[in-house]
């Protein structure tokens, strides 16, 4: 039996929302998005996760999200069956621990729990870490925006298969397990990570 994580995922809230811009922006420093928060929690079609750390080494007895920090946030649309993710971000200092990945699952079962069917993303080319992640999860190419970023650079358009297929499902199951072992090996009083 693996340990508690001293992290949780919870829905995007109201109070979050300086916070969330704040994660974006530090993640993607060089282009950082103009995403409208309070707009989009409004909307019935958009769907955000919160990625926190919890401030206690009682973690596994806690369930208020006010007593953690946002540290990742992770939003989708849902048009008709397709999860299109918008993004996905995780506080520089906080990467490299398996957190945006474990937060990249929630997602896409959250999105699975929404309806949706398949999932579809756009990403830099040059963005080498996230298409490492994406194809790793079995997005493949399936079209190109031509400069679509500020700066002028392209988009590659990714795909998942369907998402209910048994292969996928396990694959998934497999994926999540061996990342809340990565994630259960944390402590937070280890000097290696940032102060909470």
């Amino acid at each position: 039996m693996t340990q508690p994580i001293p992290f949780k995922i919870t829905p995007l809230t109201i109070d979050d929302l300086s916070a969330a811009a704040a994660i974006e922006t530090a993640a993607y420093a060089t282009h950082p998005p103009q995403r409208d928060y309070r707009r989009e929690l409004n909307s019935h079609l958009a769907h955000y996760l919160a990625l926190r750390v919890l401030f206690t080494t009682l973690y596994d007895s806690l369930s208020d999200a006010s007593l953690a920090k946002l540290i990742g946030v992770a939003g989708f649309w849902l048009l008709a069956d397709e999860i299109h993710v918008v993004t996905i971000a995780v506080e520089p200092h906080w990467k490299g621990l398996g957190l945006g990945e474990w937060l990249f699952i929630a997602l896409l079962e959250a999105g699975q729990a929404a309806g949706g069917q398949i999932a579809t993303l756009e990403v830099r080319p040059s963005n080498q870490p996230a298409l490492s992640l994406y194809r790793k999860y079995g997005f493949e190419e399936t079209g190109r925006r031509k400069a679509y970023y500020n700066d002028n650079e392209d988009a590659l358009i990714l795909t998942t298969p369907l998402l209910a297929a048994p292969a996928y499902q396990a694959f998934l199951a497999a994926q999540k397990t061996a990342v809340h072992l990565r994630l259960s090996k944390i402590t937070l009083d280890d000097s290696s990570l940032p102060p909470i």
